[in-house]
């Protein structure tokens, strides 16, 4: 009778739990408890990824055996593509090696760098010997009959690897919903380049529009039609959504500033790049090395002014900046070096907009200061000098030769100068209460919510060319150095015309924990000791005290 009930109680639980796993398999839940929520797509991930209706296929070459940084990276990688996975079966990953067979390793190496794969050189010191690994933190994606690379590491040159990668760990569900957004989404916003006014020729800027025409529908706009029929190219204007004005060197008429002005009013967002003083580095490239840097008036003072900025006639010298190259030495002796240029200042970043959160330092040439007036618009510092900043008037005379000397670091005192200014609201016209240069039957003197940012160095948005061949914003072909440039401006132009809420995602905050490798160099004798010894010592311990009671109970 006992054996049988022990029978029937064993069935029942058997049979209910049976029943329970039927139960809990018709219900999936993951909970995500993590404090930074490190594990849960934003609602703009994921509106993206229901719009997948084919395979979309991620080929991911962050696999191998690699250092503990690197090792945490390519968890995180394969942790956010399972995320994007559990919300669609369109998506399909790839890990692969390439440099794992050695008979095809400096095929893919040559061939993956030759597609933009520019792979990371890891230099692992800790040991006695010292060792070099390549990494190729990239993953290609590809849909229908498109194909983009995405970045998995965010490069800094002045982070070390620990950071980049806690930062890169930050970046990654914006590294792929960036990449899913160029393959997934169509084209519907427009960009008009403006020209007419001096702006940099096209192949000064091409870089970058390549890099925008991936996200946008881009077109030329000159504003020459505005003096024949102004009240036609406003309408025309209007059908953009953002105007870029790239470093223009001529100065606007009162009827091309109201027609950008009502733009403005209608709503339509901008990116000025627009500079107050008259100075380039290749103007210093001549026989004497030297040039003198004098104000340039676009006529666009007041038009700034009513708007809440002003963009003074000044440079920023900066201790804090990028070198140039310059030959030194006599004759045959001279060699190319790098030399500090306090003329070139490294503006950081403000860490708390999703503009430039995460961003590396962006190189200017010859800055001049942004002041930020009271009005009813909204203000944010996107970048600023270090505070090891001063300011040098016009007009002044500029020579190459100068670098050589020592700076009077006492005399960098002035703190952080503007570089860099968002504004965000509704803008009053620059000619509410003024004479109309011309007749509008529908001007407007409040306008429509619109952004507007306004960078003091148009030299920020010009890629080198060399040999006719526009060369990749940002980087130094000399020094071999990135800069943040054409991220910055992506990410500008991504905020002032998202409809998404992409851009925000870069805003999330996710805390790596890492192991400090010089404690446990120092300490690594220590713990040894402990870990074997400690486990050793309490188990005698436990013996000597249980054969103790034995003997006592027993004896």
């Amino acid at each position: 009778m006992k054996k049988s009930k022990t029978l029937i109680y064993i069935l029942g639980v058997i049979i209910g739990l049976v029943i329970i796993n039927m139960i809990s398999s018709q219900f999936y839940g993951r909970f995500d408890l993590t404090k930074d929520k490190r594990y849960t797509l934003s609602e703009a991930s994921k509106n993206l990824i229901q719009d997948i209706d084919a395979p979309l296929i991620i080929d991911v070459f962050l696999e191998g055996e690699f250092p503990s940084e690197f090792r945490l990276l390519q968890i995180e990688v394969r942790q956010i593509i399972e995320e994007f996975q559990l919300e669609t079966n369109n998506i399909k990953v790839n890990y692969i090696n390439p440099i794992e067979d050695e008979a095809t390793r400096e095929r893919n190496i040559e061939e993956l760098t030759k597609s933009g794969l520019e792979p990371y050189i890891n230099t692992e010191n800790s040991t006695a010997k010292v060792t070099q690994e390549i990494i190729f933190p990239w993953a290609f994606a590809s849909y229908k009959d498109k194909t983009v690379k995405i970045p998995l590491l965010k490069r800094s040159i002045t982070q070390g690897l620990q950071e980049q990668i806690n930062n890169s760990v930050q970046g990654l569900e914006y590294a792929f919903a960036d990449g899913f957004n160029k393959l997934v989404k169509s084209k519907s916003k427009t960009i008009a380049i403006l020209k007419g006014n001096g702006e940099l020729d096209d192949i000064f800027i091409a870089d970058f529009l390549k890099t925008m025409q991936q996200y946008y529908k881009i077109a030329a706009f000159t504003l020459d039609s505005v003096a024949r029929n102004p009240l036609g190219t406003l309408d025309k204007l209007k059908q953009y959504d953002l105007i870029i004005a790239a470093k223009p060197s001529e100065a606007f008429t009162e009827n091309e500033k109201l027609v950008l002005d009502q733009y403005t009013m209608h709503g339509g967002n901008s990116l000025w790049l627009s500079e107050s003083v008259v100075m380039d580095k290749d103007s210093l490239y001549n026989d004497t090395g030297s040039g003198v840097s004098i104000m340039r008036d676009l006529k666009l003072n007041d038009f700034f002014f009513k708007y809440g900025v002003r963009i003074n006639p000044s440079l920023v010298k900066d201790l804090y900046s990028a070198p140039i190259m310059l030959a030194i030495g006599e004759g045959s002796q001279a060699q190319l070096q790098p030399i500090q240029w306090q003329y070139s200042p490294l503006a950081a970043s403000n860490p708390n907009h999703p503009i430039t959160k995460n961003l590396n330092l962006v190189k200017y040439d010859f800055a001049s200061p942004i002041d930020t007036l009271k009005n009813n618009i909204n203000k944010t510092i996107l970048l600023q000098s270090s505070p090891k900043s001063k300011l040098e008037g016009t007009p002044t005379a500029i020579t190459l030769a100068d670098v050589t000397e020592s700076p009077d670091e006492s005399t960098y005192n002035l703190g952080p100068q503007n570089l860099a200014v968002l504004l965000e609201g509704e803008f009053t016209s620059v000619y509410d209460k003024r004479v109309l240069p011309f007749k509008l039957k529908d001007y407007k003197t409040k306008g429509s919510p619109a952004k507007m940012a306004i960078i003091s160095d148009g030299d920020i948005i010009k890629n080198e060319v060399i040999r006719n061949r526009p060369q990749e914003l940002g980087f130094d072909q000399l020094t071999g150095k990135a800069f943040g440039n054409k991220e910055f401006l992506l990410n500008t132009v991504n905020y002032l015309l998202d409809d998404t809420g992409l851009i925000n995602i870069r805003a999330k905050e996710i805390r790596l924990a890492f192991l400090d490798s010089e404690k446990i160099k120092e300490s690594k004798g220590k713990w040894q000791l402990i870990n074997i010894v400690l486990p050793l010592f309490i188990l005698g311990i436990f013996g000597s005290v249980f054969n103790y009671f034995r003997k006592k109970k027993y004896t």
